[in-house]
């Protein structure tokens, strides 16, 4: 087939600007790229690209002019702004081209967490209990909200704007850190229930028929005992860090029994709830009693060869190379 794989970039991009895979790894920081165009290239299939910033013309134009079989969707923002992720499949829709990964439907519903949550939760998904506090009109107090809380912003991504702070053991705590986030990111922020327990990251293949990825799990390592144990932006992303506290991710370890076989029809609901189709990833916790909580959704998970979806594909048998084939395959189905 012709694919012609779409990504953003933080900056503007010249018109007849290529990139190799060296440049991709090294210069940009494009790992998904660089491995998605590699496997694209190991099918087979006839690959062109396109990076933008803020030319929206650019894709319509690349369109016409490539008449792709489908599009590889990367982009997750456009104006280096990821609320307008949306719009990208948005606009591959009005083009009438087949595109990989979920529509603007379930990217909106997963981004707005409070309206994920609220759908869940109507549904009998079991759910933090939560309230919004709006930078237009902070919230003051808390009036019976159960301690401790878990802040963080309501509509970024990737673990921004959660560090140790925002665990709140009290009120005083909890309206310090969300009055420091509306000021420092301009957002609103969502209060809810601290949900204690394993932190497990689930995959999910399919449209209609839908497969569940063996679990992978975040560990703590020699995090002290006294510390909540949750995924802060370092305990994610900066390798410092993770090295000094033993942090890692991989394969989750025993589920306890009952949980086990209820997880994959819960990451099936929740999946197909949230309207998501080809690929998504659904951030869990299992608390000590072996109840399953959602935490949110990631309709368009990382797809790099050494990220967690593709080892939770691996460990069920798909290769790296069989699963972008599928992704392509569930775009044209």
């Amino acid at each position: 087939m012709k694919v012609l794989v779409l990504f953003d970039l933080p900056r503007p991009v010249g018109p007849d600007e290529t990139f190799s895979m060296r440049a991709l790894r090294e210069r940009e920081d494009r790992p998904t790229e660089a491995d998605v165009i590699s496997a694209l290239g190991k099918l087979g299939h006839r690959v062109d690209t396109l990076a933008i910033y803020d030319n929206a013309l650019a894709v319509l134009e690349k369109v016409r002019d490539c008449a792709p079989d489908v599009v590889f969707n990367l982009c997750e923002s456009f104006f280096n702004e990821r609320s307008h992720e949306p719009n990208i499949p948005a606009l591959l829709e009005l083009l009438r081209v087949p595109y990989t990964g979920s529509g603007p439907d379930a990217l909106l519903l997963c981004k707005d967490k409070e309206l994920a949550k609220t759908i869940l939760g109507y549904h009998r998904i079991r759910v933090p209990r939560f309230i919004v506090s709006r930078k237009r009109a902070p919230r003051r107090t808390l009036h019976r909200f159960s301690f401790p809380a878990f802040v963080k912003p309501l509509s970024e991504e990737s673990s921004d704007g959660i560090a140790k702070a925002s665990f709140g053991r009290n009120e005083k705590d909890t309206i310090e850190r969300t009055r420091f986030l509306h000021e420092k990111l301009g957002c609103d922020v969502m209060i809810e229930e601290y949900v204690d327990g394993r932190e497990l990251y689930i995959g999910v293949l399919g449209n209609r028929k839908v497969s569940v990825l063996p679990a992978r799990e975040l560990f703590f390592g020699d995090l002290p005992e006294t510390e909540p144990r949750f995924a802060t932006f370092r305990a994610k992303w900066d390798d410092t860090y993770r090295a000094k506290w033993s942090i890692r991710n991989g394969p989750a370890a025993p589920l306890p029994v009952g949980a086990d076989k209820r997880l994959p029809d819960f990451a099936r609901r929740v999946y197909t709830l949230l309207k998501i189709k080809g690929t998504g990833r659904l951030d869990l916790r299992l608390t000590p009693a072996g109840e399953l909580v959602f935490i949110e959704a990631n309709p368009n998970p990382s797809l790099a060869r050494a990220d967690d979806f593709a080892r939770s594909a691996a460990a069920a048998g798909i290769d790296y190379e069989t699963l972008i084939q599928r992704l392509l395959d569930y775009a044209r189905s």
